[in-house]
């Protein structure tokens, strides 16, 4: 048994895995809390809704409940994701929290951890955050709610996306008073913000002295229901524009429809000769040549360092199917997310967890010169990551020729001379160190190939 380094801070039980399965420990401690929501028919109403990740019972006795969880096999973090994604994310927990009280139960935290995407929707995935209501007392999570979702997503939709990474650098949340400070002093006078965000933060002054001689606050279920029927309204009508240069980034490619099509068809067909299951798609934008793979794949991660074309790969999934194969997230290649929290191992890097994902074949289509030119990363150190993913990768080389090649080297200026070197044949010479090269073709109309390789 291998105990998760991230499940530690509730005393309740941890998540551990066996024999590269995923279970859940509940403590005798948690026992009478989990009778009382699995005898209510919580946890089976939940799993109909598709709110919280489904379980079945593995082992009980005196010592111990062990749960086995339907398994997610890649974890997306708060920090990932889009803004519609995180609107969804708080909503859900917000709902859950309303469905649970008209029950009789509550939620005792409301981290935004609690919450990941799986088959193309949001899901809870903590279940011993489930615990009898107390009559009369207040949401107790409800100040944490704040810190991890609500101030999150004002201070994005005021200042810009950074600010949904958050939780990378702050994983407890927002501090409360700081994000006061940075909003308007208008908010003062809003209904929703202002208890939220402005009379919960002047809550965390009162001293341990302070504490000790106050009563307990009482508020009704009714009274919990309608606040949070009104702050659910609020992030439901919540929005971000953000126009960015690869939000339309296929309405400017720099070669025609034929030539389009002609790739797509080639990523396809190259893909299906792999009989690939598991796929990730880097710089994938809004998923396009992602929905174009054989249907035989069955999850696909697509990653791209630009919020709104992926909130426009999450958004378009959930209009075309109820079930998505496709798992988008927000990511840097040039910063992707570190390992973070106690020891740097509560939650894994990118990288680490991909790794793990274990994807059969990668995409890098129009990433290459992103990455060598404005990254300044040599072939061989791509190369190198690249082959640390997956067995195969398809990547498409612009050459010197393309249009996109000479505008970032016009960009370089008086450096442009230390980029001679970038051309196919030494990208082709370092990637020869890590790959076999089985496959080579231009796509007609452009200066572009695509390159399917078979790691060494």
């Amino acid at each position: 048994m291998s105990r998760l380094s991230s499940s530690y801070r509730d005393p309740s039980g941890f998540i551990f895995q066996e024999q590269g399965i995923i279970k859940r420990q509940i403590n005798p401690i948690f026992f009478e809390e989990y009778e009382a929501a699995h005898e209510a028919g919580i946890y089976q109403a939940l799993f109909e809704k598709g709110w919280l990740i489904p379980h079945k019972e593995e082992l009980r006795n005196e010592e111990k409940i062990v749960l086995v969880p339907e398994q997610i096999e890649f974890i997306t973090y708060p920090y990932e994701w889009s803004f519609t994604q995180y609107k969804h994310a708080a909503q859900l927990t917000l709902r859950l929290q309303m469905f649970l009280l008209d029950r009789g139960f509550s939620l005792k935290d409301a981290s935004a951890f609690n919450i990941t995407f799986h088959k193309g929707k949001a899901i809870f995935i903590d279940t011993l955050s489930i615990e009898q209501y107390k009559s009369n007392e207040p949401w107790r999570a409800l100040q944490q709610f704040e810190q991890h979702f609500f101030s999150v997503l004002l201070l994005s939709q005021k200042y810009g996306a950074h600010h949904l990474k958050t939780l990378a650098t702050q994983i407890n949340g927002n501090n409360l008073k700081e994000t006061a400070k940075l909003l308007s002093w208008k908010t003062k006078f809003h209904p929703v913000i202002y208890p939220n965000i402005h009379l919960m933060a002047r809550g965390g002054s009162e001293t341990p002295k302070d504490i000790s001689k106050s009563k307990s606050p009482t508020l009704s279920k009714e009274s919990q229901l309608k606040i949070l029927k009104v702050l659910e309204s609020h992030i439901s009508s919540m929005s971000l524009s953000e126009t960015t240069e690869w939000t339309e980034y296929y309405d400017q490619i720099n070669y025609d429809q034929q030539s389009f099509e002609f790739k797509k068809k080639l990523v396809q067909w190259w893909s299906q000769e792999l009989n690939a299951v598991k796929a990730i798609d880097l710089g994938g934008n809004d998923g396009t040549f992602a929905r174009v793979l054989p249907k035989d794949l069955k999850q696909i991660i697509v990653s791209d360092i630009d919020q709104a074309a992926i909130d426009h790969c999450y958004t378009t999934e959930l209009k075309l199917t109820q079930t998505s194969r496709i798992i988008p997230i927000v990511c840097d290649l040039m910063q992707p997310s570190p390992a973070i929290g106690f020891a740097n191992e509560e939650r894994d890097s990118f990288v680490k967890r991909v790794q793990d994902f274990k994807p059969d074949v990668s995409l890098a289509l129009a990433l290459i010169h992103h990455i060598t030119l404005t990254g300044n990363v040599p072939f061989e150190m791509s190369a190198a990551f690249f082959a640390s993913l997956s067995d195969y990768l398809i990547i498409e080389f612009p050459d010197r020729e393309d249009s996109w090649v000479r505008y970032i080297l016009d960009s370089k200026r008086d450096a442009r001379h230390l980029f001679d070197d970038y051309g196919v044949s030494a990208f082709a010479k370092a990637y020869s160190i890590y790959y076999h090269i089985d496959k080579q073709e231009l796509i007609p109309g452009t200066h572009r190939s695509l390159f399917l390789m078979r790691r060494k």
